[in-house]
C-alpha cells in the first residue's frame, strides 16, 4: 500500500487531536469544572483525556481545513489495541483491528485502488471480502495502524500547544448525548472550535465542534466516550483472514 494513503489515515486522526489542545500546557486547579475560567477547563479537559487509558472516539467531516471529509470510529487504548473503521472520503475507507501486535485490516475497493496502484485487483481479488492480516513488523501494516495506539493519539495533543487556540469563552452549561457539560469556545487556524467539558466526573472533552469564523454549521464534529474501558477483544477468524506474508508476491 502506497506510503500516501497510510499517512492520509494518521492525518486524520491527527488533525482531531491537535483540535484538543485548546490551551496551553499549564497546570489547572482542582476546583469544581462549572467554576473555572474558560481556560482552566480546557486545561483539565486536556490534561483528563491525556491521563486516559482507553477511549472511544468518533469523527466526521472536515477535520484538517483542507476541504477533505474524512470520519472515523475507534476505540483504542494505551496498550496498542484497537478496533474500528477510518474513511477518506473518495479515497476509501479501512476497517481495523489490533490486539497486541497482530493486525487485521478489510481496506474496500476505492482504498485498494488509490492504495496500490496497478495492482488493486489482483490483490483485492485474492483477499475478497475478507481481512488482510500481519504483524506490526510489515511496516504497510504498522504505519496503518499507528491511528490505533493511543499513545501515538496523546503524543500529537501533547505536542499540538504551538497553536493553541485564542480568546478562549466559556459559554453557559448545556448537555451533549446526555451528559452535563460546558462549552469553551476559541479560535484555531482560523476556525471557530467549540469543546464541551464534562462537569461531572472527569472533566473529559465529551464533543468538539470545529466551523469556520462566522459559521453556524460546524464542518467537523468529534466525539469522545468510554473512557478507561477495554477495548473488545474479538478478533476476525482464520477463514475471514488473509495472511499478508507473500501476498504480493501472489498477485505479481
Amino acid at each position: 500500500m502506497s506510503g500516501s494513503r497510510t499517512a492520509a489515515v494518521c492525518s486524520t486522526v491527527c488533525s482531531a487531536a491537535a483540535v484538543v489542545a485548546l490551551a496551553g500546557a499549564a497546570p489547572a486547579h482542582a476546583d469544581d469544572t462549572g467554576s473555572l475560567t474558560a481556560q482552566q477547563i480546557a486545561q483539565r479537559s486536556r490534561a483528563a483525556l491525556l491521563g486516559a487509558s482507553s477511549l472511544h472516539m468518533t469523527a466526521k467531516g472536515d477535520l484538517g481545513a483542507s476541504g477533505a471529509q474524512t470520519s472515523f470510529d475507534l476505540t483504542l487504548d494505551r496498550a496498542g489495541n484497537c478496533r474500528g473503521s477510518v474513511s477518506l472520503g473518495p479515497q476509501g475507507s479501512v476497517q481495523i483491528v489490533k490486539r497486541g501486535s497482530d493486525v487485521w485490516l478489510k481496506p474496500d475497493a476505492a482504498f485498494w485502488k488509490n492504495a496500490v496502484p496497478g495492482g488493486a485487483g489482483a490483490l483485492a481479488s485474492l483477499v475478497g471480502d475478507r481481512y488482510l492480516k500481519g504483524t506490526t513488523d510489515d511496516p504497510v501494516l504498522r504505519n496503518t495502524t499507528d491511528v490505533c495506539d493511543l499513545d501515538t493519539f496523546r503524543q500529537s495533543v501533547a505536542g499540538a500547544t504551538q497553536q493553541p487556540a485564542t480568546g478562549l469563552t466559556k459559554g453557559r452549561p448545556t448537555t451533549v448525548d446526555g451528559t452535563a457539560v460546558v462549552p469553551v469556545t476559541g479560535t484555531q487556524q482560523g476556525r471557530t472550535v467549540t469543546l464541551d467539558v464534562a462537569t461531572t466526573g472527569k472533566p473529559y472533552p465529551v464533543r468538539i465542534t470545529i466551523a469556520k469564523a462566522g459559521a453556524k454549521v460546524p464542518e467537523a464534529t468529534v466525539r469522545f466516550d468510554g473512557f478507561d474501558k477495554p477495548v473488545p477483544t474479538a478478533t476476525p477468524p482464520a477463514d475471514q483472514s488473509v495472511d499478508i506474508s507473500g501476498l504480493t508476491n501472489r498477485a505479481t
